[in-house]
Formats: structure tokens, C-alpha cells, sequence
């Protein structure tokens, strides 16, 4: 990285990769300071939308050197877009954080169109934004981070056998609960972040009726936030309504499942919840 930003971003290197599918991402991977794969070797934490999410979440990784209360040691992977399409990370996420068939709420698409009219999109944009949510691909990019980025990162990075976390929020927190739910094995815990279950017809329901009693054994964080719950955002009152359904009906079978009240916006929420996770997942 140019030395501006690794003055920001302190031992943060970056890539980009191709997948299988075709598809161009951006990668920033942040060690710990002073990492040396020779002497001890520390697992992954996969964190997504990187080209929001790296520049609140990357520095976070000096708690593992805070006296008050050390975080275990881990290797941020932060995922975004690459090049022209990085502008346009915030409709390309759709397609690959939402489960295939997931609907679209009548509450998000009305949400969408407040933006139109308060002029924070465009037709064209708001358009664009919904047509990724009528092809969902979770499934697909779930792929690519367990057998095509997760194997590059062992190899540069010399990554401890197991330990490996994921943290997403919003549709990224969406994305967690899908990934916890299909027990992926790579993930030893995960933090979903104010998950966008925007419907009651969600997919993340369907599973959890086909799984029944047979949890993934894997730590599940969830944190939804205050003023979600309390404002007047109907498309953010869904999502925490829908989210406290998901905990109670995996507390009650028994889930090795936590959670947490933020005192934030939905916007304002993503490092808040990044850090709850890490207290709580990953603390020593």
C-alpha cells in the first residue's frame, strides 16, 4: 500500500482476486503487530463489505494488545470490490450477502424510494440497487471464501489450523446467519450484525425449520441496535423484530448463541457490533 495509507491502515496489505465465477474482489488483509507466522500462527477473521467496513474495523486490531481486556490473536481478511466496481459496492453486495430466493420487503422497497425522493439515489441507481435483489447469490460467494480466498490466505499468511472467524453486518449480517445455518466448518465463530431478515417469509426461517434440533456447533453473536428497534424506519423495526424471533427460536433449542443491545443507529452501528463480537467471541 502507498505510505498514506498504511499510515492509516497500519500492516494492511492488499489484493485483488478473481473467482471462479468470474467475479473481481478486493481484499485488505491486516496482521497483528509484529506478526510472525514462524513463531506463532493466528487464525482469520473474515470481515465483509471491506470498502466500508476496513477503514472502522481493521484498526480494531490493537485490542489484542490491550491490557484491560485482550482479544485472541487474529489476521483481519476484510472483502470488498475492486476497481469500477468498488463505486459500486453497496448494490453489488446484494448479490452476493443475500441467500438465493430470499424476497424483498415491501418495507426495504419503500425504504429504497424514500432515498429517490430525499435525493440520496437516483432512479437509475435505486433501479440498480433492487434488480440485485431479484438474483441472489450467498451461495456462490459463501464458495469463494471457504475454497478459493480462505486457501490463498493459509498460504501468504501461514493462518492457524482452526479458530477462523466471520463477522458481517446489515446484509452482511444476513450473510452470517446464512453461513452459520448451512454449518460451514471453516467458521468457528461468527458475529451477524443488525442481520437484514427484513421479511417474515425470510429464507433464514425456512432453515432453521429444516434443521430442527441439529444446531451448528459453531458461536453465533448477534447484536441488533436501539434506535433501530425505536425510531420510525419501518424496514429497521423489521429487521430487529425479525432478528430477536431468529435468537428466541435458537436460545429455546439450546444454540450456543449470544447477543447484545447497541446504543446506535443502523449506520452507525457496524464498528459497535464488530467490537461486541470480538469481547465476546474472541476475548482471551
Amino acid at each position: 500500500m502507498s505510505t498514506m495509507w498504511q499510515g492509516c491502515l497500519a500492516d494492511t496489505d492488499y489484493f485483488e482476486m478473481r473467482s471462479s465465477g468470474g467475479r473481481d474482489y478486493g481484499v485488505w488483509v491486516t496482521t497483528p503487530p509484529g506478526y510472525d507466522p514462524a513463531t506463532t500462527q493466528a487464525p482469520a477473521v473474515y470481515v465483509l463489505d471491506g470498502n466500508w467496513a476496513v477503514g472502522m474495523t481493521a484498526p480494531l486490531i490493537v485490542t489484542q494488545a490491550d491490557p484491560m481486556q485482550r482479544i485472541q490473536p487474529y489476521i483481519q481478511v476484510s472483502v470488498g470490490y475492486a476497481g469500477e466496481e468498488a463505486q459500486h459496492w453497496d448494490r453489488l453486495r446484494n448479490r452476493d450477502l443475500v441467500p438465493p430466493g430470499e424476497p424483498i420487503a415491501k418495507e426495504l422497497i419503500d425504504a429504497v424510494e424514500m432515498g429517490v425522493q430525499a435525493g440520496a439515489r437516483t432512479r437509475e441507481e435505486a433501479d440498480a440497487y433492487l434488480a440485485e435483489l431479484r438474483d441472489t447469490h450467498a451461495d456462490a460467494f459463501l464458495s469463494f471464501l471457504t475454497a478459493e480466498l480462505h486457501p490463498r490466505i493459509e498460504r501468504h499468511y501461514g493462518t492457524a489450523t482452526s479458530g477462523h472467524g466471520l463477522f458481517g453486518y446489515s446484509y452482511g449480517g444476513l450473510f452470517s446467519l446464512y453461513t452459520w445455518l448451512t454449518g460451514s466448518t471453516l467458521f468457528e465463530s461468527i458475529g451477524a450484525g443488525s442481520p437484514g431478515v427484513a421479511s417474515e417469509d425470510s429464507q433464514i426461517f425456512a432453515r432453521l425449520e429444516e434443521m430442527g434440533d441439529s444446531l451448528p456447533a459453531a458461536k453465533l453473536h448477534v447484536t441488533v441496535n436501539e434506535r433501530e428497534l425505536l425510531g420510525d424506519l419501518a424496514v429497521y423495526q423489521n429487521l430487529t423484530k425479525n432478528a430477536a424471533t431468529v435468537l428466541h427460536r435458537l436460545t429455546a433449542r439450546g444454540g450456543a448463541v449470544t447477543s447484545a443491545v447497541l446504543r446506535e443507529t443502523h449506520v452507525t452501528g457496524l464498528q459497535a457490533s464488530f467490537l461486541s463480537y470480538l469481547r465476546t467471541c474472541r476475548a482471551r
